[in-house]
């Protein structure tokens, strides 16, 4: 169905654009613009990550091969590479930022009234990071080998809807554990880690402002048992003990108990060591968590251990063809593929013309047909 829109420019109403411009009046973003205002970016920035131009030049060659559609997309003209890339230089970076924190608050609430992960009546969040390889002597400005560049980026995940509650973005040098030093702590979530972010003096200050936290021991850890529960081994669960920490700096930074469960997979083969400090839930629930976890990361990248990264990234012409990424809009209607759907059918290749993105179709009928619904 035709709406008199073209996809893109729906697409866009899904931005607050009140909000954007009382952010950019916030931190003066247009003061002696000219041509090519924060809005207009954002535009012409967010068009370009859709059908994944790879460059400047690509970028300015694609709008211009489509100057008569750009009004009813909401650009006024494509701009040349060099304002393209001064406006990139120049911008400030938080009223980016900013537009970010309101469009995932908006995408939480959307998800509040959902089921919780395993059913439980708080929040669960995954944290992890991932290294993004950059050119040295592009970016002289990240160093990272004596060879490359590279920043790291650390998310914290909420996975009631797989939307990022936090972000931050660090030289390639800064260790994963000293994320938990500027982490927002929500008291009574459960927070799941792998073994890089095990620190016992951070983990205990999650521990006091009533968090939870499930993360997997290291080989060797000094530790003594205190008590353990009868288990049933046949569920896999070997051992679920109260443990305290023998070495002197380990248990000074934590003087409490913690909690010890081994647990062999079926699956894989392999055996778990969790150390929590949650106590009241199931041997097999808190495994459960961190497969929850370890899975959440497979889907949104099978192959990689990350989730950072777009799956599957070889299509014809460099065009997206994601496939793990959902959305939900207004209505409460959620799409689970509208990125891959959309990519593929905005890309150079034959069946799927960058005119589709530019087309007058909606975005509900159009995404529902790609995903047969």
């Amino acid at each position: 169905m035709n709406v008199g829109k073209t996809l893109f420019a729906q697409v866009m109403e899904f931005v607050p654009w009140k909000t954007f411009g009382r952010i950019i009046d916030r931190h003066n973003g247009d003061a002696g613009v000219r041509t090519l205002g924060c809005a207009d970016l954002f535009r012409i920035m967010a068009f370009s990550q859709l059908t994944w131009r790879e460059s400047l030049r690509d970028i300015e060659v694609c709008l211009e091969a489509n100057q008569a559609k750009l009004f009813h997309m909401g650009i006024n003209a494509p701009p040349a590479r060099s304002t393209l890339a001064d406006a990139l230089n120049l911008r400030d970076w938080r009223i980016y930022h900013a537009l970010a924190q309101r469009l995932i608050a908006h995408a939480r609430v959307l998800y509040a009234d959902d089921a919780s992960v395993l059913d439980l009546d708080t929040s669960v969040y995954a944290l992890d990071s991932t290294t993004i390889d950059l050119c040295l002597s592009l970016f002289d400005w990240a160093p990272f080998r004596s060879t490359k560049a590279a920043i790291k980026l650390h998310a914290l995940l909420d996975l009631r809807g797989a939307i990022p509650a936090f972000i931050h973005i660090s030289d390639g040098k800064l260790h994963d554990v000293n994320v938990l030093d500027i982490l927002p702590v929500e008291g009574g979530c459960f927070y799941i880690m792998d073994r890089g972010y095990l620190d016992f003096e951070r983990l205990y200050d999650l521990h006091r402002k009533g968090a939870f936290f499930v993360t997997r021991a290291k080989q060797g850890m000094d530790a003594r048992r205190v008590y353990s529960k009868a288990v049933d081994r046949a569920s896999g669960v070997i051992c679920d003990q109260r443990i305290l920490l023998n070495g002197y700096y380990s248990a000074k930074n934590y003087p409490e108990h913690l909690r010890r469960i081994r647990f062999h997979d079926p699956e894989t083969g392999k055996t778990l060591v969790f150390l929590t400090n949650n106590t009241a839930l199931p041997a097999l629930t808190i495994a459960a968590l961190y497969k929850c976890r370890w899975q959440h990361i497979r889907n949104h990248n099978p192959g990689t251990p990350k989730w950072f990264s777009f799956p599957r990234l070889n299509p014809p012409n460099g065009c997206l063809s994601a496939d793990n990424i959902g959305i939900a809009v207004p209505s409460g209607t959620r799409f689970a593929n509208p990125r891959a759907c959309i990519a593929k059918e905005c890309g150079t290749f034959p069946g799927s013309p960058l005119s589709n993105l530019i087309s007058g179709h909606s975005v509900q009928s159009f995404l529902s047909w790609r995903l047969g619904a």
